[in-house]
């Protein structure tokens, strides 16, 4: 199951109870953070994120309200004595940021931290179950998207056209794996006569802070479900573009032309209390949106 679990979806400032950017993607029994903004822990501990089943940090950019909480979290799984290596995926700078915050603090954490500088376009995980990418987005500063791709399921078996065929059950887990049967005669039962295609991956889409960029759209093609910011709304589009952010019409539209089925928005600016508007807006131009909120988790 691939799923996201909102912990924070506001802008820079936290307001109203929102917090900076922050999100936990879950599949195949592993957890990842992408962005750190201040205020994670606590909010990993508000909804029972369990520390200990992160495994990777994805990092978008070096914006304060996307990564000013990181070096407690690091700290905070020092003072646990994580054991297990931490990989860290952001952009280059961030190394040095990490070294000189843990020299001036005589600070030396007790598990190995993975730093993988991001610095163009490519596949940044490949596991046998999954794989995770990044892509350039707009922004002030260099900035990726992530995509969280789950791989193709074995093949389905089909038990009864298995017994139909004489294919002993020990053999059953081969066949899901695309192996024909060979009978004691020498003839082979096709494996597609008695399987068929396991279900396609699922797709999570993290777009980052950027203004509208169609550049994205190959990246997060039919995605399943995307994440995309929507700063401020459509009457603040100018203001947007200055700022390289979106306004809830342009993310809408960005689902439209990438043909993602759902859209979650977020990184609401905090001169906003409501956030209503900005789901009718993005639903004028994309009908299957919703809020990204806090606390929620969304199975992809």
């Amino acid at each position: 199951m691939l799923a996201v679990t909102i912990l924070g979806n506001n802008s820079a400032v936290p307001a109203f109870n929102r917090h900076p950017t922050s999100q936990v993607v879950t599949t195949d029994g592993t957890s990842f953070l992408v962005d750190c903004g201040e205020g994670t822990q606590t909010q990993m501990m508000q909804y029972k994120i369990r520390r200990s089943k992160i495994s990777h940090i994805f990092i978008s950019h070096l914006h304060g309200d996307h990564y000013f909480g990181l070096i407690g979290l690091l700290n905070s799984f020092g003072l646990l004595n994580r054991i297990p290596d931490l990989h860290l995926f952001a952009p280059a700078p961030l190394k040095e940021i990490i070294d000189l915050q843990l020299k001036v603090a005589n600070n030396e954490l007790p598990f190995n931290l993975q730093f993988h500088p991001i610095t163009e376009e490519r596949l940044l995980v490949d596991e046998e179950k999954y794989s995770i990418r990044c892509f350039r987005t707009n922004h002030q500063i260099e900035c990726y998207g992530f995509s969280f791709a789950e791989k193709k399921k074995p093949r389905r078996l089909l038990p009864e056209k298995a017994k139909e065929y004489g294919i002993p059950s020990l053999f059953f887990e081969k066949l899901t794996m695309g192996e024909d049967y060979a009978r004691k005669d020498g003839s082979i039962v096709k494996n597609e006569w008695v399987t068929e295609e396991g279900a396609k991956g699922k797709v999570y889409a993290f777009c980052a802070d950027t203004k509208y960029y169609e550049p994205i759209i190959p990246h997060i093609k039919n995605a399943d479900l995307i994440y995309h910011e929507t700063t401020y709304l459509n009457n603040l589009a100018e203001r947007a573009a200055l700022r390289f952010h979106s306004t809830s019409g342009q993310a809408a539209l960005i689902a439209q032309k990438a043909e993602v089925k759902k859209l979650l928005i977020g990184h609401f600016s905090s001169k906003y209390e409501k956030l209503d508007e900005f789901e009718k807006e993005a639903r004028e131009v994309f009908a299957n949106t919703e809020l990204a909120l806090e606390g929620v988790t969304y199975r992809v």
